[in-house]
């Protein structure tokens, strides 16, 4: 019984639809962080000099600092938007196939 189940939610157009939306979604984040991280290294790797510079003549903190900070920001502030999506959209299609199969 149970693999007819799975068999069923498998070919379900709401779950198929449900695994495209979401990974499509995440992936997405994925490669935008990545391009926010690497970018940092890069510029670290190859032009140190440019986050070495100090934010005002005689101020000690340089770019580097509030582009670090950014760096880990945007990761919390992607990581929210994914959970926002997922406990509002994602869950809402999950609970639509749940109930199809169970036979609601």
């Amino acid at each position: 019984m149970k693999q007819e189940m799975v068999d069923r939610i498998k070919n379900d157009p709401d779950f198929l639809h449900l695994v495209k939306v979401r990974s499509k979604f995440a992936w997405t984040l994925t490669i935008i962080m990545l391009v926010i991280y690497f970018g940092f290294v890069l510029v670290i790797a190859f032009d140190p000099s440019i986050l070495g510079t100090p934010l005002s003549a005689g101020s000690v903190t340089t770019v580097g600092i509030p582009v670090g900070v950014g760096v880990i920001i945007s990761a919390f502030i992607l990581t929210g938007i994914y959970v926002r999506r997922a406990n509002t959209e994602f869950d809402e299609l999950t609970a639509k196939i749940k109930a199809k199969a169970k036979g609601e």
